[in-house]
């Protein structure tokens, strides 16, 4: 029975309490979308979904392969062979080259038409363009001097540009030598590219930690033969080169070249790449007159470092040789060029020994002068130690134990006598320590001498060739303010240069820094 008002009697409460309301639903119902398709929908009703429209895909035009011809193999891998990289062409440069020329061959349809086998490598005309770049070389200017009205010094005014040069002494020598030995260094000149080995021969530079034993299969190889494979398309080339056996024993060379570039022998020479005796000659003869010539000292000095490898390779010691050290020599002399000097030096020692000729007295006087240069006095003591009594009477050497005598004793005015008379070409290695003996001088002037003495009295004790070169000498050591004009002349005021040229003096005695120094 319903309670009154339609009202349920299990909803129906008692006087006095609330009244009960069921709890509201936890969520909103809606209704299933069947489809991914906008657009309004009634509750309940599917709507039909829109057919999509189909999308056409246009067929790729497949890449048109490109079949090599076996030429162009052979040039791909003649640029990544190890013997053909050149250490100034860096390998990114090498392959953007080599991309952009066979790109342009294939672009012109001339794959089968150029000559690839005497084409110049990817490498080799890089080089080719920095040279045609590169701007012509600019002999330096000679020192300025003071201007104004210096006097020359009467004991030096018989030898001012009268200096012996290596040609002169290359006159007096020997006109039974045919070639004296010069080389190749300059990339501005037209040389020959550099030695060539095998083709399976990794260098030595590239791996230096690879047993002989595995040089064909090593690591290196293998990631060498696989960006060669990525750049060339991935086929395997079967261009192979039959290596020339290296000799086991001393080379006998069989280059006909004149002039080649000097390169650091990473492997075994080969004998094509080598020149016999008479082509040394011939080259000796080539670079004299290229010498006189032009006096291009970096290609003179990698010509001969060039013929003085192919003399050492092939163990070829006689008076040639030592000829070939004895205008190199003199060549980094006249130059300063220390340190191959000292190379030369070093070897025509050795050859002394043998008695093969050559000018030992020469030499032996410019090894004392060098060893008082570099302050080196146990070598120094050494050569005076294998003097015999014969050659201590002759000139050169002569001369160089008493310039040895006058620096040990501190007579600075019989050092710079003997300065201005030195005999061959010992004045270029006292011109390299004369500097500092010159301070060494002034110091004990100034201890010597005060208040003042005349410039032109500095300009004859210290062997200044006029009182503008000595003027110079004191500018340059921020003395400007110790020259003093008065009656009698410019004067040096000797009282207040002492500490400068102490200080002076000790810098210089400091440190020798020879490249090249024993």
């Amino acid at each position: 029975m319903n309670a009154p008002w339609g009202i349920p009697h299990s909803q129906m409460v008692a006087p006095g309490t609330a009244p009960h309301y069921p709890p509201p639903p936890a969520y909103t119902p809606v209704v299933v979308r069947q489809t991914f398709t906008t657009g309004p929908y009634a509750m309940g009703q599917q709507v039909s979904p829109t057919q999509p429209q189909p999308i056409t895909v246009e067929p790729m035009e497949p890449k048109k392969k490109i079949d090599w011809p076996q030429p162009v193999r052979d040039y791909v891998q003649r640029s990544f062979d190890p013997c053909n990289v050149l250490p100034d062409v860096p390998r990114h440069e090498m392959e953007a080259k080599l991309k952009h020329t066979i790109s342009v061959a294939t672009d012109s349809n001339s794959l089968d038409t150029i000559d690839w086998a005497n084409i110049p490598l990817p490498q080799q005309m890089i080089r080719l363009e920095k040279v045609q770049a590169a701007p012509a070389w600019i002999q330096e200017s000679v020192n300025v001097h003071i201007n104004g009205n210096g006097q020359i010094n009467p004991a030096r005014e018989h030898l001012i540009s009268k200096k012996r040069t290596s040609q002169d002494l290359d006159r007096d020598d020997n006109e039974s030598v045919s070639t004296p030995p010069w080389r190749n260094t300059n990339n501005r000149n037209g040389f020959e590219d550099r030695i060539t080995y095998p083709a399976n021969r990794i260098d030595k530079r590239q791996q230096p930690f690879q047993d002989d034993a595995s040089k064909g299969t090593s690591k290196f190889q293998k990631n060498l033969e696989k960006r060669q494979r990525r750049f060339d398309g991935g086929y395997k080339s079967t261009y192979k080169v039959s290596p020339e056996p290296a000799a086991t024993g001393p080379v006998v060379g069989t280059s006909q070249t004149l002039e080649k570039r000097y390169f650091r022998l990473t492997a075994p020479p080969i004998p094509s790449q080598v020149r016999p005796d008479p082509i040394l000659r011939q080259t000796l003869e080539l670079l004299k007159k290229k010498w006189k010539k032009e006096g291009n000292y970096s290609y003179i000095c990698d010509q001969f470092k060039s013929m003085r490898q192919d003399l050492t390779v092939q163990r070829i010691k006689n008076e040639f040789t030592v000829t070939v050290y004895e205008i190199h020599g003199r060549i980094a002399l006249e130059k300063g060029d220390i340190g191959e000097y000292n190379q030369c030096q070093t070897q025509l020692k050795a050859l002394y020994d043998q008695k093969v000729g050559g000018n030992p007295v020469e030499f032996k006087a410019y090894r004392i002068l060098y060893f008082i240069h570099t302050s080196n006095r146990t070598a120094l003591n050494d050569v005076l130690a294998d003097l015999t009594t014969a050659e201590k009477e002759e000139k050169a050497i002569k001369h160089a134990l008493n310039v040895r005598s006058a620096l040990a004793l501190g007579n600075y005015h019989r050092f710079f006598r003997l300065y201005l008379d030195t005999p061959n070409m010992g004045a270029y290695l006292m011109d390299m320590f004369v500097v500092r003996e010159r301070l060494s001088a002034l110091s004990n002037m100034c201890k010597a001498y005060k208040p003042d003495v005349k410039l032109r009295f500095v300009t004859e004790e210290l062997g200044f060739e006029s009182d503008g070169d000595a003027a110079q000498f004191i500018y340059d050591y921020n003395g400007q303010h110790l020259l003093e004009e008065k009656e009698d002349g410019l004067r040096f005021l000797t009282g207040k240069a002492g500490q400068t040229f102490e200080s002076a003096k000790i810098q210089a005695f400091k440190k020798v820094d020879i490249k090249g120094q024993i």
